[in-house]
């Protein structure tokens, strides 16, 4: 320690006291190698005291009074005059204090450090976690009621889903020639198709009252098909109404209407979400439907729509017919027009 070193040959007289009751007699007091060493005057050691273990009886008053810790009945008493002993004392002192350990410290620092940790985790890792769990342990029941539940929601802007009897049987056809679930038609919806939780899929009527065949509204179902694939529509739900909903789904079951209400009108309001490609062209490979006419309904040029009418799947391939031409009659007449 650099303080030791220099105060290694300081030395100064005072009185020193064994006991309580003991006389005091004059002493000499130097520093030694960690220790404070008080020798009589003819330089015998009568004691050595630890400079870890120093205390002083009186703070800043003088004569400077400084005991062993924890027996403060003997004593070493330094006159006033010996200023530059007293300050050396203090100054090794404060020197041991600053290096021992504070446990306090590294209390509260373990504290900080473990409050940084579970926050971390509250922040990062546990809605994750969570939504995961709910994923897994959520029935398909209840994957279909919150369907239901959304619909009736975007119902309130679009309309009433298009029941007309022979019109929702052919779609009911269409929905098993594709594999696709269940599917809707909504008069008047914001968006051309999307899906919602428990294999939903609605349309709106003008996918198939615009056009002259079948295989446009099936490639926006097969559309909507590679979207459900890339991207569990109950895990997008859970994204959006947040941790309190998720947590409000897994333990009751159910999502608050207000929370429904708002991702609703997130649905209608948000463009569709980009395909991938190749997923997009092996389900119409898949369902044996060609992805041309789809294409170029979206883009009457086909320039943006391109990929989709070189990759389509069945080009030059016999195809049967998606349902027979009265079935596509009675699917465009579902919405009774």
């Amino acid at each position: 320690m650099t303080a030791l070193t220099k105060y290694a040959r300081l030395e100064a007289t005072a009185l020193w006291r064994a006991t309580p009751e003991a006389q005091r007699q004059e002493v000499i007091v130097s520093v030694g190698d960690a220790t404070l060493v008080i020798s009589n005057l003819n330089d015998r050691p009568l004691t050595h005291w630890s400079l870890a273990a120093v205390e002083r009886a009186n703070p800043n008053e003088t004569p400077a009074i400084y005991h062993p810790d924890g027996d403060p009945g003997e004593t070493v008493e330094i006159a006033e005059n010996e200023t530059e002993m007293i300050e050396a004392i203090e100054t090794l002192r404060r020197a041991i204090t600053r290096a021992r350990p504070r446990p306090g410290r590294l209390r509260l620092v373990g504290m900080v450090v473990s409050f940084i940790v579970v926050a971390a985790l509250v922040l990062f890792w546990l809605p994750g976690a969570m939504q995961d769990h709910t994923l897994r342990v959520v029935p398909g029941v209840k994957r279909t009621q919150i369907g239901l539940a959304l619909l009736s929601r975007i119902e309130r802007v679009s309309g009433p889903a298009c029941a007309e009897t022979a019109g929702r049987a052919a779609l009911s056809l269409l929905a098993s020639r594709l594999s696709a679930g269940k599917l809707a038609v909504l008069p008047d919806m914001t968006r051309e198709s999307l899906h919602l939780p428990g294999g939903l899929i609605l349309l709106d009527r003008s996918v198939i009252e615009d056009f002259e065949e079948p295989d446009v509204a099936a490639g926006f179902v097969i559309t909507e098909m590679a979207r459900r694939a890339d991207s569990d529509p109950l895990r997008d739900l859970l994204r959006a109404v947040g941790l309190r909903e998720n947590f409000r789904l897994l333990t009751t079951g159910d999502v608050a209407p207000q929370a429904l209400d708002r991702y609703a009108e997130q649905l209608l309001a948000t463009p569709p979400a980009a395909v991938n490609l190749t997923a997009q062209l092996a389900l119409f490979a898949k369902a044996k439907v060609r992805s041309t006419p789809y294409a170029y309904a979206r883009d009457i040029s086909g320039e943006t729509t391109l990929p989709l009418i070189e990759g389509d799947p069945m080009a030059g391939k016999l195809t049967a017919p998606l349902m027979s031409d009265a079935n596509w009659l009675r699917l465009q007449s579902i919405c009774g027009g």
